[in-house]
C-alpha cells in the first residue's frame, strides 16, 4: 500500500534528475569536442587571451582588472549567501515540530508520510550546501587571481599568465557548477506539491538551458574559418 503512494516519487523525481544530469554530461562532451559551439567554450577561450593582455599592461589596466574580478566575486558571494540562507531555513523546517505536510495531503500526488517529507527537505538542504561550497571555492580562486595579477613579472617569477589563467578557469568552473546545482534545486522546491511538477519543471528547464548554452552560429563560423585555414596550409 505504501508503494502505491510513493511510486510516482520513486519514478518521476529520479527520472527528472537523470534528464538534467544527462544534459550536462552531453554539454560537457560538447565543450570538450566542439568548444566554439557553446558559450562556455567561447568564454573560456576569451579568458585565455584576457589574462595575458591585462598582465602585459597592468599599470594602465589595473582598475579594469580589479573591477572585473570584484564583479565576479560579488556574483558568487550573492549565490553563496542565498544558498546558505536557504540551507539554514530548510534546516529549521526539518528540525521543527510543526507538520507542514498536513495542508497539502489532499492537494498533491505522491507520498505524504513524514519520512517522505523529511527526504524532500533533506535533499534540498544537501543541494544548497553543495552550491554554497562551489561558490565559496569560486570566491577563493578569484581572490587569488586578484592578488597575484599585480605580481611583478621577471624571469624568476612563478606567477605566469598560464598559471593565472588556470586559477581563473577553476574559479569560473566552480561558479558554473554551483549555479547549475542551484538550478537543480528549483524543480525540487516543487516536490512539496508533488513529483509530477518536478518532472515537468526538469523537462522545461533542459530546452531553456540548451538555448542559453549553445551558440551554433558562432561555432559554425569558427569551424569554417579553421577549415579554410587548414586548406590554405
Amino acid at each position: 500500500m505504501e508503494w502505491k503512494k510513493c511510486y510516482l516519487d520513486v519514478i518521476l523525481v529520479p527520472l527528472g534528475f537523470l534528464l538534467y544530469i544527462g544534459y550536462h554530461v552531453w554539454l560537457w562532451h560538447k565543450v570538450r569536442t566542439q568548444p566554439f559551439t557553446t558559450t562556455i567554450g567561447i568564454n573560456a577561450s576569451s579568458r585565455r587571451f584576457w589574462v595575458p593582455a591585462m598582465m602585459k599592461d597592468i599599470e594602465k589596466k589595473n582598475i579594469l582588472v580589479v573591477q572585473s574580478l570584484r564583479n565576479l566575486v560579488m556574483g558568487s558571494t550573492l549565490m553563496a549567501t542565498t544558498s546558505i540562507l536557504l540551507s539554514a531555513g530548510l534546516a529549521a523546517v526539518v528540525s521543527s515540530t510543526y507538520s507542514v505536510k498536513k495542508p497539502l495531503n489532499d492537494a498533491v500526488y505522491g507520498a505524504h508520510s513524514e519520512l517522505m517529507v523529511a527526504l524532500k527537505y533533506v535533499t534540498l538542504l544537501t543541494i544548497f550546501l553543495f552550491s554554497f561550497f562551489c561558490h565559496s571555492q569560486s570566491i577563493r580562486f578569484i581572490n587569488q587571481v586578484g592578488i597575484l595579477v599585480c605580481t611583478p613579472q621577471d624571469e624568476k617569477s612563478m606567477v605566469t599568465p598560464e598559471y593565472l589563467t588556470e586559477i581563473l578557469e577553476k574559479g569560473f568552473i566552480m561558479n558554473t557548477v554551483g549555479n547549475r546545482i542551484f538550478y537543480s534545486a528549483l524543480p525540487l522546491l516543487l516536490w512539496i506539491f508533488g513529483p509530477v511538477l518536478v518532472f515537468l519543471c526538469f523537462l522545461a528547464m533542459v530546452p531553456v538551458l540548451y538555448n542559453l548554452d549553445l551558440v551554433c552560429g558562432s561555432g559554425k563560423r569558427k569551424m569554417e574559418m579553421n577549415g579554410k585555414g587548414e586548406d590554405s596550409v
